[in-house]
């Protein structure tokens, strides 16, 4: 059986139950949270080749650094680094390729499932489930126009999976709808026990994230997200990780954490995370094309990526009807900056690299 009928079989299946799952889903109650599920979960960078197709073996070698840094987890596919550019068989592809890496980690691997309805996410879910991922993680339907849709569109993934599932708190590019309310959560943690990590990223954070964290249990984690732009705040009033497309920083995340959980060193927390900040504030000093640069020439000088091609989306951040993809420039005087940053951050590297990376 060719990929393309085994995807075709998949949606086909889509709104059915995975055989076995509902009799083996524990009764509602409160439930520990997975003690896997907790730290830097950091989404991986999708990687292209020099004429755009996904590069799996470097996505491969990303996941093995991001276990090289000590990471707790790694997520892909997901939120807007080019997930919603990325065709059904390359995503499905990608979650066989980083299962299979990720058996020979230690690294926690989460693979996100979404969809435009609930027939699409469902395809993507049960592939997941096929490959044991430690946990997966769901945004809100593009086609969502109410909670009610929310509701029963999570309510079918409970159907299919028993492994921790983390919700994340708005969709994307497409989605219009509401994100769903702490209530809501709330609702699907006490009803699934698997439930009750989230992702939070919407409207006012600070306040969500303050009745989300009051609402545990039955809540179970609660991710900060943004960029990491919050995380130091976020960590003091109790959230238990952080969701970011920034797995470049695996390394210096992890550290933040680490001396977090310890309490024996603030002073190297707040010197950490500022620095990692001053990093992230790039994206003033660097837009546009340069902007999605910044973490391709990263890469791409950590000895992981091969190239700074990306895809990505059209004027207005809009899902082109072809993908559009191109090698990224910076100019000599852009990079000098991005390496003036690089550098107070070292302290807080793992010195080397690992055995694959050959930098360029």
């Amino acid at each position: 059986m060719t990929r393309r009928q085994m995807i075709g079989l998949a949606m086909a299946g889509a709104s059915g139950i995975v055989a076995g799952a509902s009799e083996q889903a524990p009764q509602p109650g409160t439930g520990a949270a997975d003690p896997r599920v907790q730290g830097p979960f950091l989404i991986l960078s999708t990687p292209f080749t020099a004429s755009g197709e996904v590069d799996f073996d470097v996505l491969a070698n990303q996941a093995r650094f991001v276990d090289w840094c000590g990471c707790p987890g790694m997520i892909w596919p997901q939120s807007g680094d080019s997930v919603d550019l990325l065709t059904t068989e390359e995503k499905l592809q990608g979650m066989e390729v980083l299962a299979k890496t990720a058996a020979t980690l230690r690294t926690a691997l989460c693979l996100g499932v979404q969809g435009k309805d609930t027939d699409e996410m469902l395809a993507f879910a049960k592939h997941a489930e096929e490959v044991a991922p430690t946990a997966i993680i769901s945004r809100p339907p593009d086609s969502g126009t109410t909670e009610d849709d929310l509701r029963g569109y999570w309510h079918a993934l409970a159907g299919v999976t028993n492994r921790p599932v983390i919700l994340q708190t708005t969709g994307g590019v497409a989605y219009k709808g509401p994100s769903p309310s702490v209530e809501l959560l709330t609702e699907l943690a006490a009803d699934f026990p698997n439930f009750g990590y989230v992702k939070e990223e919407a409207g006012s954070v600070i306040s969500r994230m303050r009745a989300l964290l009051a609402a545990r249990p039955p809540i179970r984690r609660v991710f900060g997200a943004r960029g990491g732009l919050g995380w130091l705040y976020e960590l003091r009033l109790g959230a238990e990780g952080l969701i970011t497309e920034r797995a470049v920083y695996a390394d210096v995340l992890t550290r933040i954490w680490e001396l977090h959980q310890s309490g024996s060193d603030p002073a190297a927390v707040r010197d950490a995370y500022s620095k990692f900040v001053l990093m992230t504030n790039l994206s003033v000093t660097h837009p546009g094309d340069s902007l999605r640069g910044i973490q391709l020439y990263l890469w791409k000088k950590r000895g992981v990526f091969q190239n700074m091609v990306s895809r990505h989306y059209g004027p207005g951040r809009t899902v082109p009807a072809s993908p559009i993809f191109s090698e990224i420039k910076l100019s000599d005087e852009e990079i000098a900056e991005i390496e003036y940053r690089f550098e107070a951050l070292k302290p807080y590297q793992k010195p080397g690299a690992p055995d694959f990376a050959k930098k360029v």
